[in-house]
C-alpha cells in the first residue's frame, strides 16, 4: 500500500551541511525526512519556484527528452528503506503504455515536480521508521547527531511551513 505525500519543505542538516528534504503524508501523520545532494536540491527548489535557466539543468533536459518522445510521469513512489538509503521508481505514461524505472526519490522528486505528478511513499517505509529498528538507524552517533534527531521527531510539521524554500 502506498501513502501520498507532499513536499513539506527542504532544510539543511547543521551538522553535515546536508539538504534533508522533508515529506509530509497528505492525511499529515507521517514525515519522511530523505537527506539528499544538493545538487538534487538546488534542482528541487528551482522547479518549485518556477526558475527557468539559460541552459538547462539535467532534471529539465531529461524532461525536454522524456517530453520529445511524447511521454509523460505519472507519478513516483519511495519504494523501500534499506540501510538507511531510499530506494524510488518514476512511473511513464504514454498512450496506451507504460512502464517505470528505478531512481534515487531526490531524482524521482525532482521530475514529479516538473510534470506535476503526485508522489508516494510505501507504508512499510513508514513503518520501517516508526519501529526504529536497524532498518533506519541515525548515522550521526554523536551527541550534536541526537540533539537534531530529537528536534526533527518532536517538531511540529506547522513549523517547516514557516522556513522559505
Amino acid at each position: 500500500m502506498y501513502v501520498e505525500v507532499k513536499i513539506l519543505g527542504l532544510t539543511v542538516d547543521s551538522s553535515s551541511n546536508t539538504p534533508v528534504l522533508i515529506l509530509q503524508s497528505i492525511s499529515g501523520t507521517d514525515i519522511l525526512s530523505i537527506w539528499i545532494g544538493l545538487i538534487e536540491a538546488a534542482s528541487i527548489v528551482s522547479a518549485l519556484q518556477n526558475k527557468v535557466f539559460e541552459r538547462p539543468m539535467t532534471h529539465d533536459l531529461f524532461k525536454q527528452f522524456v517530453d520529445y518522445l511524447n511521454i509523460r510521469v505519472s507519478k513516483i513512489e519511495v519504494t523501500d528503506l534499506v540501510s538507511n538509503t531510499y530506494y524510488g521508481r518514476i512511473h511513464f505514461a504514454t498512450g496506451d503504455h507504460s512502464f517505470s524505472l528505478e531512481a534515487r526519490p531526490s531524482d524521482a522528486i525532482a521530475m514529479a515536480i516538473r510534470y506535476n505528478a503526485p508522489i508516494f511513499v510505501a507504508q512499510d517505509v513508514f513503518d520501517k521508521i516508526e519501529k526504529g529498528n536497524d532498518a533506519y538507524e541515525m548515522m550521526d552517533k554523536s551527541e550534536r547527531g541526537k540533539q537534531w534527531a530529537k528536534i526533527l521527531e518532536e517538531m511540529d510539521p506547522d513549523q517547516f511551513g514557516k522556513y522559505k524554500i
